[in-house]
């Protein structure tokens, strides 16, 4: 993935042009580029190959309300990284999977929080570091006056 200016690939919605809606990053990331969905498929990957009703994930997922868990499932079941199967009880006791694809997308998410759990602390000084001192010009374009 590069990140290039529009239209340098040659192509519309060509690889690497983020500023393109219909780049496949881009496309991605507005999929999966929540914290419900990663935490989600993380639960889902622990379980695997098995399966967990939804009372399960909610559980598991500390701080998703009921509607946020049905919302996040129902985009990874249209997206075909989960599997949803039902089981015609009363009340339908209703289970999910992660698909080989949605195992497959746990590697680079596992990725992303060993990163995070790398470097978070040196964001978080940066941060503590941003509020502590008086604002100064940053030369990132920022052409008003402080």
């Amino acid at each position: 993935m590069t990140t290039s200016k529009p239209g340098r690939s040659g192509r519309p919605g060509g690889r690497g042009d983020l500023f393109d809606p219909r780049c496949p990053t881009r496309r991605l990331l507005d999929r999966i580029g929540t914290k419900w969905t990663s935490m989600t498929v993380k639960m889902l990957a622990e379980a695997a190959p098995g399966e967990l009703r939804f009372a399960q994930l909610r559980r598991r997922i500390p701080g998703i309300s009921q509607k946020m868990l049905s919302v996040t499932l129902q985009s990874l079941v249209r997206d075909g990284l989960v599997a949803r199967r039902v089981e015609p009880t009363v009340p339908p006791a209703v289970h999910y999977r992660l698909t080989e694809l949605g195992l497959s997308l746990e590697v680079p998410l596992a990725a992303l929080r060993v990163w995070a759990e790398t470097h978070m602390p040196e964001i978080d000084r940066s941060n503590q570091l941003a509020d502590t001192s008086p604002p100064t010009m940053t030369g990132l374009g920022d052409n008003t006056s402080l």
